[in-house]
Formats: structure tokens, C-alpha cells, sequence
């Protein structure tokens, strides 16, 4: 008997010049990039909190504090992939992703195959399980004044055995 857990995972960071903008695990030349302990990478960060949430394991925060040296500087990439590691072994899969981004600036549409890709493989699964959008908050609060971008994932796990 297979069962299922939805889980939901939000983030935001601002803009910090000098650093380089990292989302879904690319590099986006040229732009501004978010400020944060780790490589500041709000999808990556939002789907790792989705995949926590959904098992039951707490959030992003309680397995990366950002009060820890270990994580200055981490790629958002290792950090996801440690989340997979600990899934695994609490005996869930993820079935599906799917991501949103939110902002005012840089254009996700000329990125969103390539990251749907990256997103796809760091969760071992088939493009067609993952999906990537953006959409900007119409010049409306934070976000809207361009101050810096936010990401929504709802994902989908799958075990086979009741804990």
C-alpha cells in the first residue's frame, strides 16, 4: 500500500549587489544576485522546505542554520541533495515539483527549460514531473518595488510503507 504527503515550502531573499543571482541551481549572468548565508538560491531553498514539510521533517532552517559556518557559501544543489539523502531514508520519494518564482525582475522565461532541467535531475526525476513558473506582483509591495524575489513549491512524496 503506497502513501502520499503533499508539502508546501516558501523563501524570499533580497537583492545584494555584488554577489551572483542563483536560482534553481544556475547561475543568471548579469544579474543582481540575493543575499543569504548559503548561495541564497530562493527556489532551490523553497522546494528543500516543501520536501521537509511533506515528511515531517521540519524545515530548511532546522538542518542548514544559518547561524552555522558549515553552510556560508553552500550551493543550494548539495543542500537539496542532503534533503533527498534524508527522504530516502525516512522512506519517501518525491513524485513531483512544482515551483514558482516571484518577482519583478530577471525574466525566468528565457531560463525556465534550463532550470526545469537542473530542477528535474537534483530531484531524480523526469521533466515532465517538474514544472517551473514565474510571475512578478505587479509593482505591488516588496517584491513589487524590486527589492528582491520569493518562491512557492507544492511537492508531492510517495512511500511505500506506513512509518
Amino acid at each position: 500500500m503506497s502513501r502520499l504527503r503533499v508539502g508546501q515550502g516558501f523563501d524570499v531573499h533580497r537583492f545584494r549587489s555584488g554577489r551572483p543571482l542563483r536560482l534553481c541551481g544556475l547561475t543568471l549572468p548579469g544579474a543582481v544576485g540575493l543575499d543569504g548565508h548559503s548561495d541564497a538560491d530562493v527556489a532551490l531553498h523553497a522546494v528543500a522546505d516543501a520536501l521537509l514539510g511533506a515528511a515531517g521533517a521540519g524545515d530548511i532552517g532546522d538542518h542548514f542554520p544559518p547561524a552555522d559556518p558549515r553552510w556560508a557559501g553552500a550551493d543550494s544543489r548539495d543542500l537539496l541533495g542532503r534533503v533527498l539523502t534524508l527522504l530516502r531514508e525516512m522512506g519517501w520519494r518525491p513524485v513531483n515539483c512544482d515551483l514558482t518564482i516571484v518577482g519583478e525582475r530577471p525574466r525566468i522565461a528565457p531560463h525556465r527549460s534550463a532550470m526545469r532541467a537542473v530542477l528535474a535531475t537534483c530531484l531524480e526525476l523526469p521533466e515532465p514531473a517538474v514544472n517551473v513558473k514565474a510571475t512578478t506582483a505587479e509593482g505591488m509591495g516588496w517584491i513589487g518595488r524590486g527589492e528582491g524575489l520569493a518562491a512557492l513549491a507544492v511537492v508531492l512524496v510517495e512511500g511505500a510503507d506506513e512509518p
